[in-house]
């Protein structure tokens, strides 16, 4: 969310499968308006944060081949930069690969403070609610926890062995003791409501 009032919803599926649509939730009008499209394969189970007016996206799931897994994993990593004057504007710019293998429902969170979007866990292979995998692998959730500095314009990572790591979070946030993740899916593809805090760098 920027300024207190706008939430950014990403990518998603549709009826024809994965989209890259953007859309901008207005909370002061209750109002839905469509923003610029990422340029990057439309995906589904991406991750992303919003800090200082800027959007780090990545990952999440993309159709595959006729003959294969019906999803696959996608490692596109999009930057976005926020109109000042324009929320539905947003000039998107391809980032390098992140650290880690996580492809796939990892929670993410942007933290103005930090000047960092944070992310943690997901999976390496794309897998539905019950955390079967679309390619009939087990779903493993990986340990490691990064984040994208947003001053430095780099990518760091925090914790490759990350206490407790989660899937399908769906979303990270900051507190003033560090980035915090509720729920999910742990690596016995069990559903907790346990609250994990993990240390900043």
């Amino acid at each position: 969310m920027i300024h207190d009032r706008f939430v950014y919803l990403i990518g998603g599926r549709s009826a024809n499968g994965p989209v890259n649509n953007v859309q901008v939730y207005d909370v002061d009008r209750d109002t839905w308006t469509p923003a610029t499209p990422f340029p990057g394969t439309p995906a589904f189970g991406m991750a992303g944060g919003v800090a200082e007016e800027e959007i780090v996206v990545v990952d999440g799931a993309k159709p595959g081949p006729s003959s294969g897994p019906r999803y696959l994993p996608s490692d596109e990593c999009w930057l976005g930069k926020i109109d000042h004057k324009d929320p539905t504007k947003i000039e998107w710019s391809k980032l390098p690969a992140h650290p880690g293998t996580a492809r796939f429902g990892i929670s993410a969170g942007g933290a103005d403070r930090d000047h960092r979007i944070y992310f943690s866990g997901g999976t390496l292979t794309p897998h539905d609610y019950k955390g079967a995998s679309y390619d009939g692998t087990p779903a493993e959730v990986s340990s490691v926890t990064f984040d994208y500095d947003l001053r430095g314009h780099k990518w760091e990572t925090l914790d490759e062995n990350t206490v407790d790591p989660r899937a399908d979070g769906r979303g990270l946030l900051e507190t003033p003791l560090g980035p915090v993740v509720l729920g999910g899916m742990v690596k016995n593809l069990a559903v907790t409501s346990r609250v994990t805090l993990f240390a900043k760098k």
